[in-house]
Formats: structure tokens, sequence, C-alpha cells
């Protein structure tokens, strides 16, 4: 598998995905783009996020906070969160268990 081969899906706009699902993980790779949000939500799953560049504000339980390439976070599953890029962002996140919303076809 080569991550060229994976379609990339939008998933709000602006927010653009490949994903790769294991038996109990889910792998994200993302290209954001400058001023798109990620409305608060909140999932069963454990969320890891590492940004690999640009600039993004995280609100994760009430906090705020602009992350920075290298910086990483992991969320708890069911705290709510919500991101807005600063600038074009590349973030890589993880889910356990799989984060079934984002096998194709769904959400």
């Amino acid at each position: 598998m080569h991550l060229n081969d994976i379609p990339a899906k939008e998933v709000v706009p602006g927010l653009f995905g490949k994903f790769v699902h294991g038996e109990q993980t889910t792998l994200g790779i993302w290209e954001i783009k400058k001023g798109s949000k990620l409305p608060e939500h909140e999932h069963e799953n454990e969320q890891i996020t590492f940004i690999v560049e640009g600039e993004l504000e995280m609100t994760i339980g009430g906090i705020t906070t602009v992350f920075k390439a290298g910086n990483l976070q992991v969320i708890p599953p069911h705290v709510l969160h919500s991101a807005t890029a600063l600038t074009d962002v590349k973030v890589i996140d993880t889910w356990t268990p799989v984060r079934e919303a984002y096998r194709f076809g769904l959400e």
C-alpha cells in the first residue's frame, strides 16, 4: 500500500483525510486548508493528534491552544473538541478503537 493510492475524503469543507483501518486502530492523514473549521464534537475513541506542519487552534475540553509543527496531543474518549486551521496544516491522527465513522461510505 502507498499513501498516494488512498483516495482523500473531504470530511467537512477544507478537511481532506486519508484513512487506514487496522483491527483496533484507525490512522488518519489530513491536509487542512487555512480557515477551515472542524465543528465541536466528541466520540468514543481515544485520539492522538500530531501536527506535521502549520498551525492548528484546537479547543479540547474547553481549553483553547494553538498547536504548531511537532506538537502532540492526546484527546481522551468523550471529550468535546474542535479545531480551526490558522494556516494550511498537515496532521496525523490515530483513533482507538477503529473510527468507524471514517470508513468510506459513512459520515
